[in-house]
């Protein structure tokens, strides 16, 4: 799978890049004694390294703020990923439990603080391209009971056949990863003012978190 960057998209935001990465023959649980360890290890992390009245000034989270501005999302309102896990830890919440490969890559995200979208890869048709959205186009979102209907200009990531994230932060019901998933497709989410580095970090760290808790093989 790869995935490209439609040339009117590009024009308007010429640094926007994203990786993607293909893990094969993962297995997944509902739940893991290690990984719930390894959770409370973060959430100590976290709590020792932000602060809430902070957390939005972190640099990589500032990068996903001025973005969600620049594309009519309310930041306030729709967190970046990453920064809404570090916000739910810092309130005294607990980190969702959903199952052991969407728990790994979450803590991926909070450890990298850079967004993660993972989809079942035998959901997907060929490969993906990264567009402005079509006005009037319907978008189910994972656990959305109605359709987000697209007012047209959104960032939108589909494949050959359909939409499946609305980018960088709703991925779709259709092809989200479940118990029952065996091979999963991984979009590192990069917005301007984030280096290729930082998402070859994230990358490596999704990795190692999911090879660690649900086993796989990795391919780029």
């Amino acid at each position: 799978m790869s995935l490209k960057i439609d040339s009117k998209l590009n024009t308007r935001f010429p640094d926007l890049t994203a990786l993607t990465l293909q893990v094969k023959d993962v297995k997944i649980q509902k739940r893991d004694a290690e990984l719930e360890k390894f959770k409370l290890e973060i959430v100590k992390q976290v709590r020792r390294e932000y602060d809430l009245d902070a957390v939005k000034d972190q640099p990589i989270f500032r990068s996903y703020r001025s973005f969600f501005w620049r594309i009519g999302i309310d930041p306030t309102k729709i967190r970046p990923a990453a920064e809404a896990l570090i916000r739910r830890i810092l309130a005294g919440k607990n980190l969702p439990c959903i199952n052991t490969l969407v728990d790994a890559y979450n803590l991926a995200s909070i450890k990298s603080r850079i967004a993660l979208a993972t989809f079942d890869a035998d959901k997907l048709e060929g490969n993906l391209l990264m567009r402005f959205a079509e006005e009037g186009k319907q978008f189910y979102g994972i656990g959305m009971e109605k359709p987000l209907v697209l007012k047209g200009g959104e960032i939108v990531v589909s494949d050959e056949e359909k939409l499946i994230a609305v980018y960088p932060y709703r991925d779709a019901d259709n092809t989200k990863v479940t118990e029952k998933t065996e091979n999963v497709s991984i979009v590192v989410c990069g917005v301007p003012g984030i280096n290729e580095e930082t998402l070859e970090n994230a990358s490596r760290v999704a990795l190692e978190y999911i090879n660690c808790f649900c086993d796989g093989e990795n391919r780029k």
